[in-house]
């Protein structure tokens, strides 16, 4: 197929076949959607570091970190390219892991007609009891003055682990693409 699309790719544009586009995305998912996956994509984005740990600053300055809602749940969030040219979301598929992800399996089977370029990574290894409590008080419970800080708290503790999904992630991804 030889549609060409151009898209605009933050300061540059850039043009790709279509079928490029369809090629390689990763999704972290967990639960909510919104701390460890967007913590997870951010860093195999190269949109945070993986050698230190970034401040709680920095952290907050991730425009899905602590601030998806209701309505996002189940829905693909565009986080962005790296440097293999994978497109990076992330997902909330709350406690339905199944349904979620094999519907997106199924659709991109469909679209694709296989299962070449799709890798799905789940983040809750890397979830501890801070991230659970602060994260249920900020989105569920709407008590975001007292849970960001907890859940916060709990990113940057979990962030080593964060960084080793997205490290494996990274390495399988890398591996396939070398034997393709």
């Amino acid at each position: 197929m030889n549609t060409w699309l151009n898209i605009e790719d933050n300061n540059s544009e850039h043009t790709y076949e279509y079928e490029e586009l369809l090629l390689m995305m990763a999704i972290y998912h967990d639960v909510g959607g919104s701390h460890s996956t967007a913590v997870a994509a951010h860093i195999h984005t190269n949109q945070l570091p993986m050698e230190v740990t970034p401040t709680k600053e920095e952290l907050l300055q991730i425009k899905t970190f602590d601030r998806m809602e209701k309505k996002d749940q189940g829905h693909l969030i565009y986080i962005g390219r790296d440097e293999m040219g994978v497109d990076v979301y992330t997902v909330s598929r709350q406690y339905q892991p199944h349904l979620v992800l094999n519907a997106i399996r199924d659709t991109y089977r469909i679209c694709k007609g296989t299962m070449d370029g799709l890798y799905i990574f789940g983040t809750m290894p890397a979830v501890n009891l801070w991230m659970k409590i602060g994260g249920y008080s900020s989105r569920r419970l709407k008590l975001v003055s007292f849970g960001r800080p907890i859940v916060t708290y709990g990113t940057l503790k979990a962030y080593p682990d964060l960084v080793r999904i997205v490290r494996d992630a990274k390495k399988r991804i890398a591996e396939d693409l070398k034997n393709s």
